[in-house]
Parts: C-alpha cells; structure tokens; sequence
C-alpha cells in the first residue's frame, strides 16, 4: 500500500517537473494564477514594478534526463 509523504526531501525537483507537465495547460494556467494571486498578496506593489532587474546568485537549470 502507498502512503502519501509531507517530506519535501521525498521529491527531487526534477519529479515535480514532472508532475508538473503532466497537468493539462488549464491546470498549468490555474496554478499560475495561484501563484500570481498570491505573490500579489504577499507584495501588492509587485503589480506597479517596473525595469525589472535580473536576481543576484545562482539559477538552477533543470534538464530531462
């Protein structure tokens, strides 16, 4: 029998990749308005940004294996 995992540690981000391409484009489109939704809630000047500049570390490529 299978159980579910509440470990984030149990996926890598490569299994949420995907996950995440298996979902039908609405579903893809919904999630995104979640998140949109939400980064605006947490910061409601987002929207009004302008001359976005590029972020200062590292980007993680994530390739198919």
């Amino acid at each position: 029998m299978k159980q579910i995992s509440h470990n984030i540690d149990d996926e890598s981000i490569e299994a949420k990749v995907l996950w995440f391409r298996a979902l039908p484009v609405s579903e893809r489109m919904e999630m995104l308005c979640n998140f949109t939704d939400l980064a605006l809630e947490l910061n409601p000047d987002l929207a009004g940004a302008k001359d976005a500049q590029p972020i200062k570390g590292p980007v993680r490529i994530i390739s198919e294996t």
